[in-house]
């Protein structure tokens, strides 16, 4: 019986994420040649945010600073090889590596969150995309589909939906991730971790939290932005001391600050994944989120926390005061979403990767369309929380 020769995978992006940067290791732990291309190493915003340039232990690394580096890129990359790009829409030097790659008829996914479609520019968006994927038909075999609203929004610009698999980024695995040291005593404390900017609506966190009719419960706010000054003056007029400022902080120490919270809000009008929450996730704190993050499918499926309508104020303070209720978040139910989360790991994406590359390839292996790792695994329905689509 012959064996199979190894998987070439290249993956095409703007800059080295450490949202892929799990993936990406992983795929090459298990005997794939994996090459990741990137404009530039980091981006200046990124940094300041707190953004480290990932580890990226057996993965080929490669820079495209012009137009001719990645024509000469692309000329080297094996026949046989698997382009992952970063979109398909304003995506810098990535679509000048996709216009390269069809030229030479070589294999082409896509991998994309959650398009941010509001109002009469989103009208456009709907419109352009349609229009690339009409035109990109024969050079993209498929779309790796990140956010539970993405996978039909994709098919409904065009793509076969058999070609259209629900994704997510994939983070490094829980030895790097699970809770270091035991959760510290105190009241019950909900925590926010990312820019402080309009889009993340902090506010109405703040606000309704205000509003709860039992003030045992405290804030953590990790990160900076232009937002911060008129969101201290809230915090000032309703909550007082009850709110503590960690500020901006490398990436890899967030998970050290959400392991010892009870639950992380992320109410955003609009993310297109939120890896804050499978951050969360990952070390077993639950999650409540608004169903505009691209996460909020992972939160249905773990069964802890809870999913609100991006406009239902109400619904919010709800979630906010059940969690409320419900207490600290137990050593043995915090081990056991870590656990479930799993899921979410390098490791499981690589696996169904994989799964969706010998699917989409018509191995006999891999006959039945292949599901989401978090669709796999259950734990308790959080069904107050969850609202039809």
């Amino acid at each position: 019986m012959s064996i199979a020769p190894p998987r070439r995978i290249w993956l095409w992006q703007n800059i080295f994420s450490p949202h892929m940067a799990g993936l990406a290791v992983a795929l090459a732990r298990r005997g794939c040649e994996v090459t990741y291309v990137a404009e530039q190493a980091l981006t200046a915003d990124r940094a300041q945010q707190g953004w480290l340039p990932p580890s990226l232990e057996g993965v080929t690394l490669k820079l495209m600073r012009s137009a001719a580096a990645v024509d000469e890129l692309v000329a080297s990359a094996p026949p046989d090889g698997i382009h992952i790009c970063s979109g398909i829409r304003s995506n810098g030097m990535v679509a000048v590596a996709q216009r390269a790659l069809g030229q030479r008829r070589l294999c082409q996914w896509v991998v994309m969150e959650t398009v941010d479609d509001v109002g009469w520019r989103g009208v456009l968006k709907r419109l352009a995309y349609r229009r690339l994927f009409m035109q990109k038909r024969q050079q993209v075999q498929g779309v790796l589909a990140i956010g539970h609203r993405t996978p039909g929004w994709v098919a409904a610009r065009g793509v076969p939906p058999d070609r259209v698999y629900p994704f997510a980024y994939f983070l490094p695995g829980p030895d790097l991730s699970l809770p270091r040291g035991v959760r510290e005593a105190g009241p019950f404390r909900f925590v926010f971790a990312g820019q402080l900017i309009p889009r993340k609506r902090v506010d109405w966190l703040i606000n309704a939290l205000a509003a709860l009719p039992d003030p045992a419960a405290e804030l953590w706010i990790v990160g900076g932005g232009p937002d911060e000054p008129a969101l201290r003056a809230l915090v000032d007029r309703g909550l007082g001391d009850r709110v503590r400022w960690l500020g901006q902080m490398p990436l890899p120490d967030v998970p050290d600050v959400l392991a010892q919270a009870d639950c992380l809000v992320l109410p955003s009008v609009h993310d297109g994944w939120g890896a804050v929450v499978s951050e969360a996730l990952m070390v077993g704190t639950p999650v409540i989120c608004s169903d505009a993050c691209g996460a909020a499918g992972v939160v249905w499926a773990g069964g802890a926390g809870g999913v609100f309508p991006a406009a239902d104020r109400a619904l919010l303070a709800l979630l906010l005061e059940q969690a409320l209720a419900g207490g600290p978040v137990t050593t043995a139910a915090r081990l056991s979403l870590a656990g479930w989360a799993e899921c979410l790991c390098g490791q499981a994406g690589a696996d169904y990767l994989l799964r969706i590359l010998d699917h989409a390839d018509g191995r006999p292996s891999s006959a039945s369309r292949p599901l989401p790792p978090w669709s796999q695994v259950s734990t308790a329905p959080c069904a107050e929380a969850r609202t039809d689509e």
